[in-house]
């Protein structure tokens, strides 16, 4: 179960979901005939969509969609949504061949094509469920809003399927559980969707990231201490006794904040809580997950996040009305620009007060309570998550050890965030083959559920289920990272710009640039849309953003290997080990492995691509611990070590390997003033000041290189 409201995730409901409706008219049965069929996407065959001509009218639905209807423009054009968006069939004699129409992906416009493939259209196979609306309270007499769905078409006894959210209920009807979560829909379930406490309907105060309380014994109601746990505790065991027709197990699942919700769920858990899905949870947000990543700022990811959480009960994103970029620079600080409304709410005041990973942050933190496997967990990320890759692999890393059942798993695939949910074979440029998020659903997902809450047969996974990119191919390894047959091996950061396996003869030398925070590198293309515009924002694709024209810049340092004779697979965990100097006495140093295309004009727009497989930021002045920031000594060389996390993918033969290193990454990350300053949120103008960077040769990325 996911949770992506339109305006966090900018609709990420499905591609196929409200692109094509159908509406009765007035046209002959012999003229609809004709427009009757299956069509398939060109660029997403995976996506049929199925017209019928029934009567007076035409009918559109796929198996993810509801039956809708299409109003005739003329000719043979339709419109859909009161005629913002416009499709028109291709015929040929008396046939439509082709659908012709421009849609918004993530408020992108974007034209699309679906060929006819069959004149046999195919109903969906949605299920009838019933809504009902209930208020449950807490054990503190807190009430919290629910809407709880089952289907109508059984009485047999069916477990729950839960899923509590920040992000509002109300839009879960029918319709969109069929659509939404379509394999589970389909294979009935009591679906459970609770308003967290604070938020939407229910009563309470939120909290972001509510920290863990003490309940060592959760089943007894004599603390009046409440987390999400608790809440969870209690939603469980409400709907146990309220709920009619159900057979004592429950499932919790989510993506995102939701995600950070189902892990909860695992701690200290109701013992009829069966199974856990945390997908892309938020886990820590200090190290590595929405707000910072080894202690540099998420800035623009932040702002935009917290004045749509934390200015009402309900999630109201405001965009920017100019580049993100422009509006950071200008403002200088973090501290300034929050004084635009930031800085008066809660968490806005945390970031400013808490920039180091204190008190605050570690008691939110999920993974040091992941010391115990209470209940199967199947963990989700993906490898190009713009929010939280961190989060899934961390929570795998700390249950794994005490996994003695085997019932903790992980699933890694192309995805960005919450990407699974779609029947997609794309993120951004990048074709991967297959609709990689059908199969895990399909293969993984609801065969864990299945098994574990209606012991159903069909779920035999390893630990670790990997979509090995680059060979696009699905992997099982018994852990995460796998062990046997990998070798870690350095490839070297040479100082004629080449990469190479072999340990330089000199460590002194030592590769230059020059890092100016007056202009610092824009970590996406710019205009830099504001987080969750509406329209237009490529917040969702910048890690899979070409990375060549980074080469032109001279505050970019790169380096790479000679085209590759034989494929180079890594599996695992990546390492950047870098020594390094500043003029200055802090410094942000960022690193990046990319894989690059041949230049071959038969790839079309991917010729010479630059796709970063992995990359991560770190800054300096916590070298020594996240807890304790310290000044660099000037031009002294110092030896940065974190991990660029994991990947699973084959360096192509005639691609090559490349790094490149840089000192920003704005403004989604502040800017480092490259001169220590206690508080760089509250970094005055007089503090950024351009340094000299030297990479040194012994500098090297550590790579799990399967033999």
């Amino acid at each position: 179960m996911h949770d992506c409201p339109l305006s966090r995730r900018a609709a990420l409901a499905f591609t196929v979901a409200g692109l094509l409706f159908s509406h009765a008219y007035s046209f002959g049965q012999s003229s609809l005939d004709r427009f009757a069929g299956q069509y398939s996407e060109a660029s997403e065959p995976e996506i049929v969509y199925s017209i019928f001509a029934a009567g007076d009218h035409l009918t559109i639905e796929t198996p993810r969609t509801a039956a809708m209807t299409l109003t005739p423009a003329g000719g043979d054009a339709f419109t859909a949504e009161n005629g913002k968006l416009r499709y028109e069939f291709v015929l040929s004699g008396d046939k439509a061949t082709a659908i012709h129409w421009t849609h918004s992906v993530r408020g992108i416009p974007t034209p699309s094509e679906a060929l006819r493939v069959g004149d046999r259209p195919e109903h969906n196979h949605f299920r009838p469920y019933v809504r009902q609306d209930v208020m449950i309270p807490m054990r503190d007499g807190v009430k919290l809003h629910a809407a709880i769905l089952r289907p109508t078409d059984t009485n047999e006894p069916l477990p729950f399927m839960m899923q509590r959210t920040p992000y509002g209920v109300d839009g879960y009807v029918p319709d969109r559980m069929n659509s939404q979560f379509t394999e589970l829909a389909q294979s009935g379930y009591i679906f459970v969707m609770e308003d967290i406490r604070g938020r939407y309907e229910s009563q309470g105060k939120f909290v972001m990231m509510r920290p863990i309380a003490a309940h060592h014994d959760p089943q007894s109601h004599d603390t009046k201490d409440t987390d999400e746990s608790t809440d969870t505790y209690d939603t469980v065991a409400w709907i146990l006794k309220n709920v009619p027709n159900n057979n004592g197990r429950v499932g919790v699942a989510g993506v995102s904040y939701p995600g950070f919700l189902a892990a909860e769920a695992g701690i200290d858990p109701h013992p009829a809580v069966k199974a856990i899905s945390p997908q892309a949870p938020m886990t820590d947000v200090w190290i590595g997950d929405d707000f910072f990543h080894n202690g540099a700022f998420r800035q623009t990811y932040g702002y935009d996040y917290i004045l749509g959480m934390e200015s009402s009960k309900e999630a109201t994103f405001q965009p920017l009305k100019e580049d993100a970029y422009d509006f950071f620079l200008k403002a200088g600080s973090f501290a300034a620009a929050g004084k635009s409304g930031v800085d008066d709410l809660p968490t806005g005041k945390a970031f400013i007060e808490h920039p180091s990973y204190d008190d605050f942050w570690q008691s939110r933190a999920v993974q040091p309570h992941l010391d115990r496997v209470t209940v199967p967990t199947l963990e989700v990320g993906g490898w190009w998550d713009q929010e939280d890759m961190w989060g899934p692999q961390a929570e795998y890393a700390a249950l794994k050890p005490h996994d003695a059942k085997n019932e903790v798993y992980i699933a890694l695939g192309p995805w960005n965030h919450g990407q699974w949910t779609l029947t997609t074979r794309k993120l951004g440029a990048v074709d991967f083959g297959s609709a990689t998020g059908d199969w895990f659903r399909q293969h993984v997902e609801a065969p864990f559920f299945a098994h574990y809450l209606k012991d159903q047969p069909g779920f035999d996974a390893e630990s670790a289920i990997s979509f090995q990119t680059g060979s696009n191919v699905w992997k099982q390894y018994p852990v995460w990272p796998p062990k046997q047959g990998i070798t870690a091996r350095k490839l070297f950061l040479e100082t004629d710009h080449t990469l190479s396996f072999d340990k330089p003869a000199s460590e002194t030398a030592f590769t230059a640039y020059t890092s100016d925070p007056a202009s610092p590198v824009n970590y996406r293309k710019r205009p830099i849309e504001a987080t969750y515009a509406p329209t237009g924002s490529h917040w969702y694709y910048w890690l899979v953003e070409n990375q060549k024209p980074n080469e032109t810049r001279s505050d970019v340092a790169t380096w790479k290997t000679p085209i590759l004779d034989h494929d180079v697979t890594i599996t695992g965990d990546i390492l950047a080990d870098i020594v390094a100097s500043t003029s200055g006495t802090d410094s942000d140093w960022v690193v990046k492995l990319i894989d690059e295309n041949p230049d071959d004009a038969g790839l079309g727009d991917m010729a010479g691509y630059q796709l970063m497989v992995v990359d991560e930021i770190f800054r300096g002045r916590y070298r020594t611990g996240y807890e304790h920031p310290e000044a660099i000594p000037a031009n002294k060389p110092e030896e940065y070590k974190f991990s660029l996390h994991g990947a699973d993918h084959v360096f192509k033969k005639g691609h090559r390997i490349e790094v490149q290193v840089q000192s920003s990454w704005f403004p989604l990350y502040d800017r480092n003033p490259q001169t220590f300053v206690p508080d760089i949120m509250k970094a005055k103008p007089s503090d950024y000041k351009a340094a000299e960077q030297h990479i040194y040769a012994g500098s090297h990325i550590v790579l799990p290189v399967a033999e």
